[in-house]
């Protein structure tokens, strides 16, 4: 009886890891290079960022050698900054951008880049464990349209419903 609750224990905290089917992780993957800020340029809405504008994560190298993640965004509602911080770690080796993300206590959820400008680390597109999560992160608040096609033609190619992207809208930066 114990082995059957540790093994339900162990599907249910893992259950929101994997990747969509026709989802890839970049290989030869440089985290030194992703850490720092990166602004949010497009999503799926979901409930943990349902309404918020101005959204930036930003990533930074933790002791234990994960990564720390502080996820910020500005809520017109309530007039105030939301902040989430949490942690990541590399799931098959830190050569491949795919890791596990916990921003809520013990459950962790598949982050996986898929699209990357490998050159100089300027946008990323992020699935995570299915293709109701989608985000297009940036160095800056904006990219280009070259940039917008590529990344709405990789995620409609991959199963994610573009027509429901969220854009988001980036202001002058104002500090929380």
């Amino acid at each position: 009886m114990k082995k059957l609750l540790l093994l339900i224990s162990v599907l249910v905290l893992s259950g929101c890891l994997g990747m969509p089917r026709n989802v890839e992780p970049v290989k030869d993957f440089e985290l030194e290079r992703y850490l720092g800020k990166w602004y949010e340029i497009a999503r799926l809405d979901h409930s943990f960022e349902h309404g918020l504008s101005q959204v930036t994560a930003e990533y930074s190298l933790k002791a234990d050698g994960g990564v720390k993640v502080i996820n910020r965004g500005y809520s017109a509602d309530t007039q105030q900054w939301k902040e989430a911080e949490g942690k990541a770690y590399f799931v098959n080796g830190d050569g491949e951008a795919y890791l596990k993300v916990s921003l809520f206590g013990p459950f962790y959820g598949s982050y996986v880049v898929f699209g990357l400008d490998q050159q100089g680390y300027q946008y990323a597109f992020i699935s995570g464990p299915d293709t109701d999560y989608l985000w297009l992160l940036a160095r800056t608040p904006t990219v280009s349209p070259e940039v917008m096609k590529q990344f709405v033609e990789m995620a409609s190619a991959r199963g994610f419903d573009t027509n429901s992207l969220i854009y988001v809208e980036q202001k002058a930066e104002v500090k929380p």
